[in-house]
């Protein structure tokens, strides 16, 4: 394997770089045999790339890759360095502007490219992402701490625990407004869970992430963190909301709710999506529009802070030819409660009922939302809804499967008892239960691409 001065490199093109006498971050010319020339600067290259590859930063900045065999020619033109993140200056603050406080917790919004494996990794912190938007700092007066650096698939409820913690000693410190920024992949579990944590907050508390590492030409980290700070300094609500691009351009960010929202998308910069209700509001160079004016005031007493999940939890996904036997072993392993994804209405075999019927009579959850993201539940339609009903599941109206199941944690680190249980869980809180709507207006927004 080479070593960082030829990162990535192996075989016959490592040992023409070694005799060239260059190393990644030097200008190299490459010669072909037909005459074409290639200039500009050796880059490390990925691990899966093809070993007879030489990659090249040319100075219009596009990297390229060479195809390079013992026919052709590698020559060092001068020096250079590795590539490495230096954080600019920090632009003055603003002494009169509100006061924000920006959480760093890991994601890609806060990660940089790792040339050797062409992966994202988390590489900077959130003081660094804040120098790096110097915009920030004629939107408010920005304080940055990093409590997590982790992947988002790697967070518990112990981290959601920490971060609910955190954020309560900063909104009980002052200031006008909350940012955490946070991987994408569970970031919409994590504003569910401060969502139960963190009732009717005095003030804005916004996750933002990104779909493209903040070093990317095409990164949405700039304008999502943009939009969350104002977001957090000025917006008329009191809430947990969640920023991301509203579509693929850079000219509006949706703010969610935190009980509202999913990720619906792997890769595009508008990956998430309010279900079964429009945004709460849209980001727009400056300004914010409100679109739902039911929400939680700022500065309005009542901010409730009530911590604890239960890792007891699960959530399952019912499929065709699926048994019953999960919820057995569920059981058996000390788990207190599900949350099924059923089909349409709330469905699931009729082979599981007698399961269902007996794991609720020893004091067990379970819970049904639907696989479909618009629409709610309705057991009463056909028998085997109404069999599931009589059986001890308990519908769950529309709340999402993922808020749901959050809820459910959150609800078994303070109830004991299975009915304690069900009022709970359909006790509304924080936006997870909404009013019945038409499918089409739930949809309408979804539409925009």
């Amino acid at each position: 394997m080479s070593s960082e001065k030829w990162e990535g490199y192996s075989g016959l093109l490592l040992e023409m770089i070694r005799v060239a006498g260059c190393e990644v971050g030097d200008e190299v010319e490459v010669e072909r045999p037909d005459g074409s020339r290639f200039r500009g600067l050796l880059m490390s290259k990925t691990e899966l790339s093809a070993e007879n590859i030489i990659v090249i930063k040319l100075p219009n900045g596009y990297n390229v890759g060479v195809a390079v065999d013992p026919s052709c020619r590698i020559r060092r033109i001068a020096p250079g360095r590795r590539p490495a993140f230096t954080r600019p200056p920090t632009p003055p603050q603003k002494p009169d502007l509100p006061r924000v406080r920006v959480i760093g917790t890991g994601g890609t919004i806060a990660s940089r490219v790792d040339y050797r494996t062409g992966a994202v990794r988390p590489a900077i912190s959130s003081e660094d992402l804040v120098s790096l938007v110097p915009e920030l700092y004629d939107v408010a007066y920005v304080e940055a701490e990093v409590l997590l650096s982790v992947y988002s698939e790697d967070l518990t409820v112990k981290e959601w625990e920490r971060i609910a913690e955190r954020v309560y000693q900063v909104v009980r410190e002052g200031g006008r407004g909350v940012v955490l920024t946070h991987g994408t992949d569970t970031m919409h579990y994590t504003a569910a869970a401060l969502s139960f944590a963190l009732q009717r907050p005095p003030v804005p508390i916004v996750l933002v992430g990104a779909q493209r590492s903040s070093d990317r030409p095409s990164s949405d980290a700039a304008t999502n963190l943009i939009a969350a700070v104002w977001t957090a300094a000025r917006a008329p609500f009191g809430e947990v909301v969640l920023a991301m691009h509203s579509w693929h351009s850079d000219d509006e960010v949706a703010i969610h709710r935190g009980t509202r929202v999913v990720k619906m998308h792997t890769s595009s910069r508008n990956a998430f999506r309010s279900v079964n209700a429009g945004p709460l509001a849209l980001y727009r160079s400056g300004s914010l529009e409100i679109l739902d004016a039911d929400y939680h005031p700022r500065g309005l007493d009542g901010f409730v802070y009530a911590p604890g999940f239960s890792d007891r939890a699960a959530l399952v996904k019912f499929y065709p030819s699926m048994g019953p036997q999960i919820l057995e072993y569920l059981e058996a392993s000390g788990f207190r409660g599900v949350v099924i994804e059923g089909t349409g209405l709330g469905h699931v075999a009729r082979r599981w009922i007698p399961v269902i019927r007996r794991l609720t009579d020893s004091g067990f959850f379970v819970g049904m939302c639907s696989q479909c993201r618009f629409g709610r539940v309705n057991m009463r339609v056909y028998n085997t809804g109404r069999d599931l009903l009589a059986a001890g599941v308990t519908q769950l109206e529309d709340m999402l499967p993922e808020v749901a199941l959050v809820k459910l944690m959150w609800t078994l680190s303070r109830v004991g008892d299975l009915e304690g249980v069900r009022e709970l869980m359909l006790r509304p809180i924080a936006g997870e239960i909404g009013a019945r709507i038409l499918p089409e207006v739930a949809c309408n927004w979804t539409t925009r691409s």
